[in-house]
């Protein structure tokens, strides 16, 4: 008799280390046990109150039923002039897509490109969703490992290297999850220079953490001459707003590309939530002082955890440029044990910190990087201060 079967593509993926960390979390505060978490990248300040003022207003008017696929005209008309006034590229409404957050639309620009055997670049360390996506297209993930001596970044010579005939895509974020790198308008310019020499290649640049950089302007690499229309631009306010419950991303790409994902996004859901779409309009063209004062904070607890972990012996760490992650070297530890348990990697370090010390990191090899761990300080500084307290006494005890 034939069995109930899943479908095969499910073996390609796994569920992000980042989720189950903060399921563990969870778990084990259900249990009463006091966990400081520091696994989720989620800034923990509220929504500005004039974007929840202004979704209160859509729901007062009854701004309740669906909007086309693709985000309505103020919202794409929103991101145009958003892309104009901060990074100082032209964009036609129709070449924005806005879906239910910046995920989504990854997910769309992936699908909407990627074939079975084509190749795509990911330098590492890289945000876990961009190789499952790849897979699930059965394209072929090609790692780059990027070490933390030129800052987790990838070079030219690198990038040229990594290069094939079947290379289709390029991924990378900028600021960057998990290691907070920033890549600067030279090193932009230097990549873009290797692209330009192999038109056939789509760039995904992935601009989350915009706002959140600590070294002066973003940069983006669709400003050099060519790259705008080879580069999906991807984006949203999750993190830049504090809205990351309300689930909006968008991206900006050629109108080829951004047809094919508007045309994927209506099979899959339809348009985001409309009440959303008007807040994010509200943000979009509103002040950004709550931005600026979010990096104000960052600023202030960057500074506190990197003084706190420099002390720390056995930590290897550069001070991060942008996002809000420290992601330190831990392979001193590795071999060093505790009441009999032994720490053979970063997974045991991980799992070691959460129920000896009770504080919740990301292992590094969910960002194919085995020799560190992530530490998020999107948390009140009062959860940092504890935090650090727990990760030095956790690691002294190892011997």
């Amino acid at each position: 008799m034939k069995h109930l079967e899943l479908a095969e593509r499910l073996s390609r993926i796994s569920e992000p280390q980042t989720i189950k960390m903060a399921k563990l979390s969870r778990e084990l505060k259900a249990q009463g046990i006091d966990i400081v978490d520091l696994s989720i990248g989620e800034p923990d300040f509220d929504t500005p109150a004039h974007i929840r003022e202004a979704a209160k207003k859509a729901i007062d008017e009854g701004f309740t039923h669906y909007t086309p696929v693709a985000g309505i005209a103020d919202l794409r008309a929103a991101v145009v002039k958003k892309l104009q006034r901060d990074n100082n590229l032209e964009y036609l409404p129709e070449q924005i897509v806005v879906s239910t957050g910046a995920k989504q639309s990854i997910a769309n620009a992936v699908l909407s490109v990627i074939n079975p055997g084509d190749e795509v670049i990911i330098p590492t360390p890289y945000w876990v969703t961009y190789s499952e996506l790849v897979k699930l297209c059965q394209g072929k993930v090609v790692f780059v490992p990027c070490g933390i001596e030129n800052k987790f970044k990838i070079t030219p010579a690198q990038l040229k290297a990594a290069i094939t005939p079947k290379t289709k895509l390029f991924m990378f974020s900028s600021p960057c999850n998990p290691t907070g790198s920033v890549y600067s308008k030279e090193e932009l310019k230097a990549l873009a220079d290797v692209f330009a020499k192999h038109p056939g290649i789509y760039v995904l640049a992935d601009e989350i953490y915009e706002y959140i950089n600590y070294v002066g302007k973003h940069e983006s690499i669709a400003q050099f001459e060519g790259m705008k229309d080879r580069t999906i631009i991807i984006n949203g306010l999750s993190k830049g707003f504090a809205m990351t419950g309300w689930r909006l991303g968008y991206l900006a790409a050629p109108p080829a590309v951004a047809k094919a994902a508007e045309n994927i996004q209506s099979q899959f859901t339809s348009a985001t939530c409309s009440i959303t779409q008007k807040a994010a309009v509200a943000a979009l063209n509103g002040p950004k002082d709550s931005a600026d004062e979010m990096l104000a904070e960052f600023t202030k607890r960057r500074a506190f955890v990197f003084e706190q972990m420099s002390q720390m012996p056995g930590l290897k760490l550069i001070n991060p440029d942008g996002a809000f992650y420290m992601f330190p070297d831990v392979s001193s530890f590795f071999g060093k044990s505790y009441d009999g348990e032994v720490v053979n990697n970063a997974d045991d370090l991980c799992m070691y910190l959460l129920h000896k010390a009770n504080v919740t990191f990301v292992t590094g090899s969910a960002f194919q990087q085995p020799n560190a761990i992530r530490i998020s300080y999107a948390a009140s500084m009062e959860k940092l201060q504890e935090g650090m307290k727990r990760l030095k006494a956790g690691l002294e005890k190892l011997a």
